[in-house]
């Protein structure tokens, strides 16, 4: 197929490759346009200077950007998507943003006749580059069925959890989840340093049993030994926790841990560790 990636950060980069290695034809938009040539170059596809230029004659687009500001910026306007894309095509957004944006490119792109699936990703920097990551989506059946052999090529599941803005809730949950996880890893991997345990011998005792999670298995090593410098930052996990946040009060439902964490986040941030991995929590129980 014929298509388009608009967003080559540390995800969006790899996730494209993947694309061009399987065998379709790839055009990829950066706002950094070196970044752009450079992935040319390794990959063999093409690089626009435009996201419109990028779309023009795509079967499908997807983006992977910052946020809901920035997933704007690249679709409106007469340099964005829409004014390059096809009637026709298929817009997939796998940035993470509110599920009311997701809702409004729906309805924009059916004003052109271009179908529209919010497709949120987890499995981090090292899911995009294994070609492993999962896909939670939001959009009509005829649409999902469509784009799930693309998508593939860059992960090891992708569901279609209802209309547009499910994918975006969905990963709401996942965001939740992994908070309250990594709280709970933190306070347990500190409570080990202060009463004298060898805490990488504990990690692999206790990793086989009910308290196993991939972050344990993937952070508990380092954050016993303070590396922070990789990862899922937490400036964006505090943008994705308050979307949760947000759209908690929207329905009803109440986050008492997941704001409590978000608080701590925000703590972290004002002591200049905004780009640290969100496993930095444990800083805080050592720094107290």
């Amino acid at each position: 197929m014929k298509l388009a990636f608009i967003g080559l950060g540390v995800m969006g980069y790899p996730m494209a490759g993947h694309l061009q290695q399987a065998g379709h034809q790839v055009t990829v938009y950066n706002r950094t346009q070196t970044k752009a040539q450079a992935w040319a170059q390794q990959y063999g596809g093409q690089a626009a200077t435009t996201p419109a230029l990028a779309a023009v004659d795509a079967d499908m687009v997807l983006m992977c950007v910052g946020n809901d500001q920035d997933v704007r910026a690249v679709v409106y306007g007469e340099q964005g998507i829409l004014a390059g894309c096809k009637s026709g095509a298929i817009l997939v957004d796998h940035t993470t943003t509110s599920a009311e944006l997701a809702q409004e490119l729906a309805q924009a792109c059916a004003k052109q006749n271009i179908g529209f699936i919010d497709a949120p990703v987890s499995g981090g920097q090292a899911g995009a580059e294994k070609g492993c990551l999962t896909i939670m989506c939001g959009g009509e059946q005829s649409e999902f069925d469509a784009i799930k052999a693309v998508i593939a090529a860059y992960s090891k599941s992708a569901a279609l959890l209802g209309n547009h803005g499910a994918g975006q809730k969905c990963k709401m949950v996942n965001q939740i989840c992994v908070a309250g996880l990594l709280q709970g890893l933190a306070e347990g991997i500190h409570f080990a340093q202060q009463a004298g345990l060898d805490v990488e011998q504990v990690i692999k005792v206790i990793q086989h049993g009910a308290a196993q999670s991939w972050q344990m298995d993937n952070r508990a090593s380092t954050m016993n030994n303070n590396q922070f410098d990789f990862g899922f930052a937490i400036d964006w996990m505090r943008k994705d926790l308050g979307f949760c946040l947000d759209e908690a009060k929207r329905n009803g439902a109440k986050l008492p841990v997941t704001e409590l964490v978000d608080s701590y986040y925000s703590e972290l941030q004002q002591r200049g560790e905004g780009r640290s991995d969100t496993s930095v929590l444990i800083k805080r129980l050592n720094q107290d």
